[in-house]
């Protein structure tokens, strides 16, 4: 636990956005936390924003199956000023970021006006990010940029042919076509919403699939179609992506959205050299964990940042909830967690 001489003390009470599991019974609601509510870590945080992403909808359902522990505030990113620090590295007064790791899923989250986290979760808002945009970007949008990075750590450039990017008007999704389409990528979205496609075009997406044409049954290898892709859809999508890759492509997999079955062939990877990169964010080491946030401030700073976002609070939290795990996303939801 920090040392609450090491700067301000968190009050007394404070709300946060708590889920609970009595037997049978699952409660989900505002709550006030005392200070001995929070989990042990070096760092105290009063947190200023945090965001919705895939995982906190599944945190704040009954059957979601994320949560493994209760009660547990959710919100698996969040950003704010450290008010209390047993660690040299972060001092009272400093802007910081965390997310990964176990945050909103064993132990509380972002949804909460003051937070307690190890040093080793956190890293410093990078000079050029607001705290607002950081969480734009969030776990959502880290992801997206890890799965760029891997990508092109294979050998995918722009001139080795087109990419897909499924879920396209989630967080991942876009966050990834307008990163890709900034560095000067053929990029085709998948998408089950056509009212969204002019929307995609403005973050660079230059073609479209529908969700039916990907998730359609087809030969265990097609056509070489695509250099690479990056998918947060799963069971859907993924085995159409292997199936048309071309020679040598990668597909970039960090999601399940659909579900976590994968039904292929050996096919792709010993007659092709394909290949699946897993794209694990939450446990990336800290050194490379902060090189991506560096990144994301400077090279790769998503285009169009404003217009992926829609702002909620505490209060108005609970139908952004909802609406993620329904696959109603358009970019970003933000939670304005403090004053």
């Amino acid at each position: 636990m920090a040392d609450p001489t090491a700067g301000v003390a968190i009050p007394a009470t404070f709300r946060a956005y708590v889920v609970d599991r009595r037997g049978d019974r699952f409660e989900r609601g505002l709550r006030d936390l005392k200070p001995t509510d929070l989990p042990d870590g070096e760092v105290e945080i009063e947190v200023a924003w945090s965001s919705v992403n895939y995982k906190d909808g599944l945190a704040a359902t009954a059957d979601g199956k994320v949560a493994r522990a209760y009660p547990l505030v959710p919100g698996i990113d969040l950003v704010g000023t450290v008010v209390a620090s047993a660690h040299a590295a972060f001092a009272p007064g400093a802007e910081v970021i965390a997310h990964g790791y176990d945050l909103g899923v064993s132990r509380h989250g972002g949804f909460s006006e003051f937070a307690r986290v190890p040093a080793d979760w956190i890293v410093p808002l990078p000079a050029g990010l607001t705290a607002r945009e950081a969480m734009a970007i969030g776990t959502a949008g880290f992801t997206a940029v890890y799965a760029v990075v891997e990508l092109e750590a294979r050998g995918l450039a722009p001139a080795t042919g087109p990419v897909l990017v499924t879920g396209a008007t989630g967080g991942v999704g876009s966050t990834a076509i307008a990163i890709l389409a900034e560095l000067g990528y053929e990029v085709w979205a998948v998408t089950g919403k056509p009212d969204e496609e002019a929307w995609l075009e403005g973050l660079g997406a230059v073609g479209f699939m529908t969700r039916a044409e990907v998730a359609a049954e087809g030969r265990p290898l097609e056509s070489e179609r695509w250099a690479g892709a990056v998918d947060s859809v799963g069971a859907a999508t993924l085995p159409y992506i292997l199936r048309t890759l071309r020679r040598g492509g990668a597909v970039a997999a960090c999601g399940n959205a659909s579900g976590p079955a994968l039904v292929t062939t050996v096919f792709p990877f010993i007659l092709r050299g394909t290949a699946i990169l897993g794209i694990d964010s939450a446990y990336l080491a800290s050194a490379k964990r902060r090189r991506i946030w560096e990144r994301l401030a400077t090279d790769l700073r998503p285009r169009a940042l404003a217009e992926r976002v829609t702002e909620v609070t505490l209060d108005t939290l609970e139908p952004a909830l909802d609406a993620i795990v329904a696959g109603a996303a358009r970019g970003r939801w933000v939670v304005q967690v403090g004053g």
